[in-house]
């Protein structure tokens, strides 16, 4: 049923007349100041606003409810526009459509269905949303209830205010402009239905809904059948509960109370308007895509921010350097950069003006100083002009006064040649106020200025190096140890009288044992180098002259001078590096001679004699083809079957070493100047200065025959060696050093000693590197590697160099000189071609004397010992050993 419209107007009215006096009588129970709401209201929100803003709303609200009064048959809560405050031009901006077009017509029809439903929401205070405190802290109690703080630090529990219950969480969701939406799911009790997504109609034939958390049975309630009318009455009945709304909720079977949050939301939506009143329909436009405001436009917003970003700027580094450094000039100051001074030049202006009436210095002292320290071309200061002297003087001393002779010259002198200037004669004034105005002043003062702006001029730094620090830091000598440091022992050279015929060559055997040198005599010595006994001595000369001085083949009508035996020396002298051979070559006069020493075992014998057996028995001149060039220049001559060279009365130098003396000789066109052996020990080769394209000889032992490798003659030879390794021929000119493979025939390379005449050559054990000594004093060292200049070149000694050679084993050379001594250096070659070989010297070896203007002719290395044998000019032979 429903009540008339004139018995709802009157509840209306009495309402409203009751509504004043029932708030002063609650506000004077809670002692709560006017226009705050009691603690025990159910409103949590309402307490929060201030007075004038409550007053407001109640006017809109009582006008708005007046003119529902008025209306005639107003129709559901969502029909009319007079039935919603929010729906007027006055109260609500307008936010979307509204249903008064749909449902204005349908209003009379409603009346009697709709008044009830307007009644309860009429009733309902809204308060303002937007005066809501801020919640505090929360903490748990001990039942597990969440507590509050409030500004004094008590604690408040939650729904209760600090002078009665409270909303907190629906106060927040205002304040915050937000709903809260927590309520439904927190059920901090328990007291909620847990069934889930069970259908509800399956309880519908019992008197419960669900189980709680603890078991319990959810009775239904008793408000489930009850209708609209029923439930209004109740409202009315109840006390406190007739300004709520309440819906029921099935789930829990209870009924729950609505917020005027949730009234507003749910009146904005039937009236066809967004639900939120902060949300705004109708924004400023944002040019999204413009580009003017990216952090307004939202582009890239989900990137990762760079790396740069996060590091120091190197543009804003730069100008804190730029305007330390100005602060250290003084361009600018703290003040321009705090910001007191406006522009530097107002400070500076400033400054100048107080000290414009101060004196001041015309020159500081320091302009050159400036000018160095500004942009642009070092500024170069002018000479300055010398300080005036004596002669310059108004009073100058006598003796600079010229005479009447002096003064003649000096008038028939060029200007440029006078001593005192051009145009300056010295005078002599009684006092300084005589001396008048100088006529050239203006002429010199305009010429100096004149080389001032003609002359250029340029800085030049002096460099300040300590000398020292350029000399490469070399190792001690006493680190590079072993080498020959003392004499040990002196081998006595026979000789007519006090007098001993010059060694000018010296050989050691490959075992070490056994010394030979030839002599200025041409004698052929075997010595002992353990004892120093005299074990043997061929005399080449003799051998020589009994061949009959000129070789077989020869023509008739060539030079009588050659037919007759002459004293030669023993120029050229090496044993063979084979060890199963024991053989001697040696150079003397215009023939090479093939000495077999005797001095191995019987097994060495019978390899010596089988390496023999073919120039000892040699016949015609050799195994020279005849139309070859070589058969020219060379021929074989066995001294075996001419009985030469034997001693039958002389006592074997070793019991099973065999036959000793000369076996073979060979005889050029001039005279031979070196002899070498190749490493096997089969091939040599012999050298003859003079003999033009025929110069340079290679023989074989073993076949005994020749061939002669140069058809033309490229520069006068002087030193011939093999390669330990390799087949390449070193040929030594007095200037140069050529390389030729054998096998190819061809020249590989050609090194410029840069001396004058070379006079001595070897090769490193390794056949990469070569020294070459000179008459001109130098000693230089080649490395193949690098080019073909000298990789060092060195002079020490103070004369001609006569010898210089490579230990066969340690890293050694040394370099005899006719100064004499014997140098010796530390030479060590490493296996890494990034690395330059070290030469280091170690030592002098001293102890021959001067002969002649000749020192020391010949060094030799012990084969297995760091020893050193040096022959001189004046007959001496010594061994020096590390000691």
């Amino acid at each position: 049923m429903t009540m008339a419209p004139a018995k709802k107007k009157a509840q209306r009215q009495d309402r409203r007349r009751r509504r004043p006096e029932e708030e002063a009588e609650e506000e004077e129970e809670s002692g709560a100041p006017p226009g705050v709401a009691p603690a025990d209201s159910d409103d949590s929100g309402s307490g929060s606003d201030s007075d004038s803003d409550e007053e407001e709303e109640e006017e809109e609200y009582d006008s708005a409810a007046e003119r529902d009064d008025d209306d005639d048959d107003a129709g559901a809560v969502g029909g009319g526009s007079g039935s919603d405050p929010y729906d007027s031009e006055e109260g609500f901006e307008e936010q979307g459509s509204s249903d008064d077009d749909d449902h204005g017509g349908d209003g009379a029809d409603d009346e009697e269905e709709s008044d009830e439903e307007v009644e309860l929401l009429d009733d309902v205070e809204l308060d303002g949303p937007r005066s809501w405190p801020q919640a505090k802290a929360s903490k748990r109690g001990a039942d597990g209830s969440s507590k509050k703080t409030s500004d004094e630090g008590e604690a408040i529990e939650e729904g209760k205010g600090e002078d009665g219950p409270s909303s907190s969480s629906g106060a927040a969701a205002a304040w915050m402009h937000a709903d809260d939406l927590s309520s439904d799911d927190d059920d901090a009790d328990g007291t909620g239905n847990r069934i889930g997504l069970v259908p509800l109609h399956w309880y519908d034939d019992v008197d419960h809904v669900g189980y709680d958390a603890h078991g319990e049975k959810v009775v239904k309630s008793s408000a489930a059948g009850k209708d609209l009318l029923d439930k209004a009455l109740d409202g009315e009945d109840a006390e406190g509960q007739k300004d709520k709304v309440t819906v029921y909720d099935a789930l829990n079977a209870k009924e729950v109370a609505l917020t005027p949050r949730q009234i507003q939301l749910l009146r904005r939506l039937q009236s066809g308007a967004f639900a939120h009143p902060e949300h705004d329909a109708h924004p400023d436009y944002v040019d999204y895509f413009s580009g003017v405001d990216p952090l307004q436009s939202g582009l890239n917003s989900d990137r990762y921010e760079k790396k740069s970003r996060f590091q120091p700027s190197k543009w804003e580094k730069l100008q804190v350097r730029r305007l330390l450094h100005r602060l250290k000039c003084g361009s600018i100051t703290m003040d321009y950069l705090e910001g007191k001074v406006r522009d530097m030049n107002d400070l500076i202006q400033r400054e100048e003006g107080k000290d414009s009436d101060q004196p001041f210095r015309l020159w500081k002292g320091d302009e050159e100083d400036e000018l160095a320290l500004r942009k642009g071309p070092q500024h170069v200061p002018a000479p300055k002009v010398a300080p005036p002297t004596h002669v310059e003087s108004y009073n100058p001393p006598a003796e600079y006064l010229p005479t009447e002779e002096e003064l003649k010259e000096w008038e028939e002198m060029d200007p440029s040649d006078r001593p005192h200037g051009p145009h300056f004669v010295p005078k002599k004034f009684d006092n300084l106020r005589s001396v008048g105005a100088y006529e050239h002043a203006v002429k010199e003062r305009f010429e100096r200025c004149l080389d001032l702006y003609l002359c250029p001029r340029a800085m030049k730094r002096r460099l300040n190096i300590d000398p020292e620090s350029l000399v490469p830091r070399l190792p001690r000598a006493s680190d590079l140890r072993p080498f020959p440091t003392t004499k040990c022992i002196e081998y006595v050279v026979p000789g007519k009288g006090d007098t001993s015929p010059a060694v000018r060559d010296l050989a050691v055997s490959p075992d070490g044992q056994f010394l030979a040198s030839g002599g200025e005599d041409g004698v052929l010595r075997l010595w002992e180098v353990q004892t120093g006994r005299l074990v043997r001595s061929w005399d080449l000369n003799e051998i020589v002259a009994e061949t009959g001085g000129s070789r077989e083949g020869t023509k008739e009508g060539d030079d009588e001078a050659d037919a007759v035996a002459s004293k030669a020396p023993v120029t050229s002298l090496e044993w063979n590096p084979n060890r199963s051979h024991r053989v001697l070559l040696a150079a003397c006069g215009k023939c090479a001679v093939l000495v077999a020493t005797g001095t191995g075992g019987i097994d060495d014998a019978e390899v010596t004699d089988a390496l023999l057996a073919a120039a000892s028995s040699v016949k015609g001149g050799g195994n020279v083809a005849p139309e070859s060039r070589a058969a020219k220049a060379v021929s074989w001559t066995s001294l075996r079957k001419r009985g030469l060279g034997s001693d039958a009365n002389a006592a074997p130098i070793s019991a099973r070493g065999g036959n000793a003396g000369p076996i073979a000789l060979l005889r050029t066109n001039r005279d031979v100047s070196s002899v070498r052996w190749h490493r096997k020990g089969d091939y040599f080769v012999t050298v003859s200065p003079k003999a033009g394209a025929a110069a340079v000889l290679v023989h074989q032992l073993s076949r005994a025959s020749s061939q002669q490798p140069f058809g033309k003659a490229k520069g006068e030879a002087q030193l011939a060696c093999f390669h330990p390794a390799k087949p390449f021929l070193f040929v030594a000119t007095k200037e140069h050093v050529r390389v030729y493979h054998l096998v190819k025939q061809a020249m590989v390379k050609r090194l410029a000693s840069g001396c004058r005449h070379i006079s001595s050559l070897d090769v490193h054990p390794s056949g990469d590197h070569v020294i070459v000594g000179s008459l001109d004093r130098r000693l230089a060292w080649f490395d193949l590697d690098l080019g073909s200049t000298p990789y060092k070149t060195l002079k020490y000694h103070e004369r001609a160099l006569r010898s210089v050679g490579f230990h066969p084993r340690y890293p050694l050379l040394a370099s005899a000189s006719d100064d004499g001594t014997v140098h010796v250096f530390h030479g060590t070659v490493y296996a890494d071609l990034m690395r330059n070989p070290l030469v280091v010297p170690v030592k002098v070896l001293r102890g021959h004397s001067e002969v002649k203007g000749l020192g020391v002719l010949a060094m030799a290395f012990h084969p297995t010992q760091p020893w050193l044998f040096s022959a001189g000019a004046d007959g001496k032979i010594h061994l020096f050993q590390d000691l």
